[in-house]
């Protein structure tokens, strides 16, 4: 059987870097290309982060990108994996990291290698979506070549239950930026927020068949601590990167996390990134989904970002997503463990 050929676009963060080392374990996977965008850390540190991973996997081949999005100004970069977007953690830089760097411009990068290989190609979109809208800007065509879309982004809810405001005045974190269903404003998650325009003209223009792993999809199918541990204390290459840049990630810290993630959806180990690439890997991976349109929120301080699904159709659009909301945890844990396995 041919193998599945990929393109993966990332902001490579932790997860990112978890769910890059899932694609290239994967035997019925190929991964063409690897583009960067802004999002977890500057464009450089992004192109730096998968270089390191494409270098702990054996793996060639990274694309670089403009450092900004669509329309407006930056302020994506969070502390959230670390300013270098692997926890701050590697010491031994690459000083000639750019001479590895393949030249062509990332968007560029991404249409030639769909017009070689139309409807064969799978994107997975791990960051904010600003190379996708660019590059369907340069070839209006571009999304119906494309064999399908995964994207890891987006919300499905945008206020809290009453409930939950409680809970979260009891432990001091009502007026964090943690109310709401948004991980970092009320109601947008991190990739959306950081490119709202980009989001818009993905999934409004993009007809393609298009997965989406909202961040309420992913913190509602975690993994245990317990399993964390083991992963990253396999004895190889791949496992020991991972233990070394979660080391210090408060992301990876099972006891702040109690504060945090875990408020909203109960304690467990979440890799977010890795839940589109195992939607791609293996389509029985997501054992239940929403079939709907859904629109991204341009306007206003608090929604803007927010993806809003119209699962009555009063947007009257002509075309659906699938938002996932369940996967079979057992097997996403297994392609995890294979991750890192990978000699």
């Amino acid at each position: 059987m041919a193998k599945k050929k990929v393109i993966i676009d990332t902001d490579c963060g932790i997860d990112d870097a978890q769910a890059i080392m899932m694609a290239l374990a994967a035997p019925n996977i190929e991964v063409v290309g690897v583009t960067c965008v802004f999002g977890n850390a500057a464009v450089e540190h992004v192109c730096q982060n998968v270089l390191r991973v494409l270098s702990v996997c054996n793996h060639k081949g990274c694309f670089e990108v403009l450092s900004g999005p669509l329309v407006g100004a930056s302020d994506a970069f969070s502390d959230h994996f670390g300013t270098d977007g692997l926890g701050d953690v590697i010491e031994d830089k690459d000083p000639k990291w750019e001479e590895k760097i393949q030249r062509e411009h990332a968007v560029n990068a991404m249409i030639r290698l769909v017009n070689e290989n139309q409807n064969q190609i799978s994107l997975v979109a791990l960051g904010p979506l600003t190379n996708l809208a660019l590059a369907i800007r340069l070839d209006p065509c571009f999304p119906q070549k494309l064999k399908d879309l995964y994207i890891m982004g987006g919300n499905m809810e945008g206020k809290t239950s009453t409930r939950l405001q409680r809970l979260l005045f009891d432990v001091g974190l009502y007026n964090s930026v943690f109310v709401g269903k948004g991980n970092v404003t009320l109601c947008a998650e991190f990739n959306f927020a950081s490119d709202p325009e980009s989001a818009y003209v993905v999934l409004e223009e993009f007809l393609c068949p298009t997965y989406v792993a909202s961040w309420e999809f992913c913190g509602r199918n975690p993994l245990t601590w317990e399993f964390f541990e083991e992963l990253i204390n396999q004895n190889t290459p791949a496992a020991n990167f991972m233990k070394t840049i979660t080391s210090k990630c408060w992301a990876y810290n099972k006891e702040i996390m109690m504060k945090k993630r875990d408020v909203y959806f109960g304690p467990g180990f979440v890799s977010y990134d890795s839940y589109a690439v195992a939607a791609c890997i293996d389509s029985s991976v997501i054992t239940e989904s929403i079939e709907c349109p859904v629109r991204v929120e341009l306007q206003g301080s608090i929604a803007r970002g927010m993806m809003a699904l119209d699962r009555t159709n009063k947007l009257k659009k002509s075309h659906s997503v699938f938002v996932l909301t369940k996967c079979d945890v057992a097997k996403f844990s297994q392609l995890l463990m294979e991750s890192v396995r990978q000699k």
